[in-house]
C-alpha cells in the first residue's frame, strides 16, 4: 500500500462521501497515524506563535486544524456503530486510548491554555457565536485538567485513556452479547399468540442466521418487544426477558469495566474540583445541579408511582380472571398490557402494522417538513453508501438551494450496534465558505419485504429525523456549534418535538396506507390510537424514569463503593419504591448510553428534560395550527438554524416568548392529578 492510494489522502469529491469499497483497515491506521501528526503540528503553530493571542489566530485557527483527522474519524466511528468487524473492532480499541491521550495533551497544553485564558478574560466584545465559542472551549480545558498543576494535568491523561478504553470495551461487549443470544423457535406451541407478522419476520431472522424453516427471536428492541407482547408461553417470554436484562454479563461481564468507568469518573471530578462526577458533567448542561435533575425526576414520579400502581393493580386483575395464580412479573407486563389494550379500545397492532410500511412513514415524515419548512428529499444514487441497506438523498430548502446529504439506515444486522442514533460525516459551517453537512439516521428495524413498523418505530424514524433536520438546517459560522454540538439537555428537542407530527390525524391520513389496498388509514382506527395515547404510560415512565435515577445514583455519590452491581441497582430502585412488576429500561451491564462515552453519563434524565420543552414548545403549534408558517418559521430560526450559538434557553425563550412549563409533559403522559 503507498501513501497516494489512500482514499484519505485525498480531497473527497464534491458530495464529500469517499469511495467506501475502496477503504481497507491499514488505510484507517495510516490516516490517523498522518492526520495525528498533522494535528499535533497545527496545534504546535498555534501554541507557540510569537504573535499576540487573538480570536483569529487562536480558537479560529483551533477551528481549522487537524483536517484530515477529523475526516478519517468521522468515516471511521460511524462505522464502528453501523457497519464494524472484528478488525475494526481492534483498530477500535487501540485507538480509543491513544486519541483520548491526543486530545488531553492539547486540552492541557499550558501555551494554549495562556492563549485561550487571555480571550476569555476579554470576551465581551466578541460577537454572541463567538463568545459562545470561547466559552466552551475554555470549559473543555478547564475539564481536561489544564488548570492543575503538571502531576495533576499528567492524572488527568491517564484517566481520560483508561476510559477511553474501558468505555471501547463496554460498548463491544453488549454487541458481542446481543449477538450471542437467539431464541430458535420451530413448533406451533413455541409460536403460540404470535401474529403473522411477528412469525413472518422472525422467519427472515432465522434465514438471515442460516436457520431456513425455523424462527428466531432475538434480544433486539424490534424483536423481543413483539415477543413478549403476544407470545402465550409464559417460560419462553421469561426466558428472552432474562436474556435481554442479562446482557454484559453471559458471554462477557461488563460488571468490572463499568464499576471501573464510575470509580475514574469519580477520581476525574474530584481531581477537578466537583463533589461527583455528576457535578461535573451537570456544570455544563442546562439543569446546572443534580438537585436540579432530581427535582424534575422527583416531581414527575410522583403522578408516577400511582399511575403504574394502578396500571399493575388492572393486569394482576387480568392475571386472575384468566384463572391463573402467579404474581405480575416483568415479562408478563407487555403480554397482558397488550391484551387490556386489545379489549379496552379494540385495537390490536395486528390492525395497525398494515398501515405503517417503513417506505411510506419514511416519506411522510419527508412530507412533513416539506409542508413545515418547504424542504425538499430527493433520491440521489450517484454517491457511494457503506452498506447496501443505506440510501442517500438529497435535502434542498424552498429555493432550490442544497442543505446537505442525508443518508438512511434503517434495517438491523450483526454489525451493526443496537438502538437508533443519528450523527455526521461532515458538519456545517460557513467559516470559510459554505460547507453543507453529511448526516446519517440509523435505526434497528427487522428486514422483511415488505418491512411494517409498529407505533413505537414509527416514532422513532420522525425522532432521528428530527435529530437530522438540526443538522441539515443548521446555519452556523463555527462547526464546533453546528447543528447537534448544543447542550446534551437540549439535544433531545428538535427530536422530540418532531415525534408529535407523526400521530397527528391530519398528517397519518397523507402517509398511513394499507400495504396491500393502499387506502389510508381509516378515521376509527385514528380514534383508537387517540384514545389510546395514554395507555400505559404509567409503566413507559416508570421505566425510564428508574434507568434515570439509576443514572444519576452511579454518578451522584461521592466515594461509591459498588461491590455487586445486582445489589447496587436493587438498592436503588428500593429507595425510589420501583414496583416490583417493572424493571429500568436498561440495566447496568447493556445502559450503553451512560457506560460507552461521557455525553449520557449523568444526563439520561436528558430525555424527560428535553420532553418538558417538546410537550410546551408543540402547544405553540397546536395553538396556531400545527403547520402555521409563522410558528414553523420561529422554531427554525431561533432553535434548528442556530445549534449551540447561543444559550439554549434564550433559544427556547426566543421561539416560546416565555421558559417552558411542566403541565403539558404530564397531560400528555396522561399524569396530571
Amino acid at each position: 500500500m503507498t501513501a497516494t492510494s489512500n482514499p484519505f489522502f485525498h480531497e473527497p469529491p464534491a458530495h464529500g462521501l469517499p469511495d467506501f469499497d475502496a477503504i481497507t483497515t491499514a488505510h484507517y491506521r495510516q490516516a490517523f497515524d498522518r492526520g495525528l501528526a498533522e494535528h499535533r503540528q497545527d496545534i504546535a503553530v498555534i501554541s507557540e506563535s510569537a504573535e499576540l493571542p487573538d480570536f483569529a489566530n487562536t480558537v479560529e485557527a483551533m477551528e481549522r486544524a487537524g483536517c484530515l483527522l477529523d475526516r478519517v474519524s468521522s468515516v471511521f466511528f460511524n462505522l464502528t456503530s453501523s457497519n464494524t468487524n472484528d478488525e475494526i473492532q481492534a483498530l477500535e480499541l487501540s485507538l480509543s486510548a491513544e486519541l483520548a491521550t491526543h486530545h488531553s495533551v492539547i486540552y492541557t497544553n499550558p501555551q494554549l491554555y495562556t492563549r485561550i485564558e487571555s480571550l476569555h478574560a476579554e470576551r465581551e466584545p466578541l460577537d454572541p457565536d463567538q463568545r459562545q465559542l470561547l466559552q466552551e472551549i475554555h470549559q473543555d480545558f478547564v475539564h481536561a485538567g489544564a488548570a492543575l498543576n503538571e502531576s495533576g494535568r499528567e492524572e488527568m491523561r491517564q484517566i481520560n485513556e483508561s476510559l477511553a478504553s474501558l468505555t471501547t470495551r463496554f460498548s463491544q461487549n453488549v454487541l458481542k452479547d446481543t449477538n450471542a443470544f437467539e431464541l430458535v423457535l420451530e413448533s406451533e406451541e413455541d409460536l403460540a399468540g404470535l401474529p403473522e407478522l411477528e412469525r413472518k419476520a422472525a422467519r427472515s431472522e432465522a434465514e438471515q442466521r442460516g436457520k431456513p424453516g425455523k424462527y428466531v427471536v432475538t434480544i433486539s428492541r424490534s424483536s423481543i418487544t413483539p415477543f413478549l407482547q403476544f407470545a402465550d408461553r409464559r417460560d419462553l417470554r421469561e426466558q428472552m426477558f432474562k436474556a435481554y436484562t442479562s446482557c454484559g454479563k453471559r458471554s462477557v461481564d461488563n460488571q468490572p469495566l463499568l464499576k471501573e468507568i464510575v470509580s475514574l469518573r469519580q477520581q476525574r471530578a474530584q481531581l477537578l474540583g466537583y463533589d461527583t462526577h455528576a457535578d461535573f458533567m451537570l456544570s455544563d448542561r442546562m439543569a446546572g445541579t443534580p438537585d436540579a435533575v432530581l427535582g424534575l425526576l422527583d416531581q414527575i414520579w410522583q403522578p408516577t408511582k400511582i399511575k403504574v400502581a394502578a396500571e399493575a393493580a388492572v393486569l394482576q386483575e387480568r392475571v386472575r380472571r384468566e384463572g391463573e395464580s402467579f404474581k405480575l412479573a416483568p415479562w408478563d407486563w407487555w403480554y397482558y398490557a397488550e391484551k387490556e389494550r386489545a379489549e379496552k379500545f379494540s385495537l390490536d397492532p395486528g390492525q395497525i402494522k398494515p398501515y405503517f410500511k417503513l417506505e411510506n412513514v419514511r416519506d411522510g415524515a419527508f412530507a412533513v417538513v416539506k409542508r413545515l419548512y418547504g424542504i425538499s428529499v430527493t433520491p440521489r444514487n450517484d454517491v457511494p453508501v457503506y452498506h447496501r441497506d443505506v440510501t442517500a438523498y438529497d435535502v434542498t430548502d424552498a429555493d432550490g438551494s442544497p442543505l446537505g446529504l442525508f443518508l438512511v439506515d434503517y434495517f438491523m444486522r450483526p454489525s451493526k450496534r443496537g438502538g437508533a442514533w443519528m450523527s455526521n460525516f461532515r458538519e456545517q459551517s460557513n467559516l470559510d465558505g459554505a460547507i453543507r453537512p453529511i448526516v446519517v439516521n440509523c435505526c434497528n428495524f427487522p428486514k422483511g419485504e415488505p418491512c411494517l413498523l409498529g407505533m413505537d418505530e414509527v416514532r422513532t424514524l420522525f425522532h432521528e429525523f428530527g435529530h437530522a433536520l438540526h443538522s441539515l438546517l443548521s446555519q452556523v459560522r463555527y462547526r464546533s456549534l453546528a447543528g447537534t454540538n448544543v447542550k446534551q439537555d437540549f439535544v433531545e428537542l428538535p427530536s422530540q418535538i418532531m415525534e408529535h407530527w407523526a400521530v397527528q390525524p391530519e398528517v397519518l391520513k397523507s402517509y398511513a396506507r394499507h400495504v396491500d389496498t393502499g387506502e389510508p388509514i381509516p378515521d376509527e382506527l385514528i380514534d383508537k390510537l387517540k384514545a389510546s395515547a395514554t395507555f400505559n404510560q404509567g409503566f413507559a415512565t416508570t421505566e425510564y424514569l428508574a434507568a434515570s435515577y439509576l443514572d444519576m445514583a452511579w454518578h451522584s455519590q461521592a466515594g461509591l463503593e459498588a461491590d455487586e452491581v445486582d445489589v447496587f441497582e436493587s438498592d436503588v430502585m428500593n429507595q425510589i419504591g420501583l414496583i416490583d412488576a417493572v424493571l429500568p429500561r436498561y440495566k447496568s451491564t447493556y445502559f450503553q448510553h451512560i457506560f460507552t462515552g461521557d455525553s449520557y453519563s449523568a444526563g439520561y434524565y436528558s430525555y424527560i428534560w428535553a420532553e418538558v420543552l417538546d410537550a410546551d414548545g408543540f402547544e405553540a403549534f397546536e395553538e396556531n395550527g400545527i403547520f402555521d408558517q409563522a410558528t414553523a418559521l420561529s422554531f427554525r430560526k431561533n432553535v434548528l438554524e442556530m445549534g449551540g450559538s447561543d444559550d439554549p434557553m434564550s433559544l427556547y425563550k426566543a421561539f416560546r416568548g416565555r421558559e417552558p412549563q411542566v403541565a403539558p409533559l404530564l397531560a400528555k403522559r396522561g399524569l396530571a392529578l
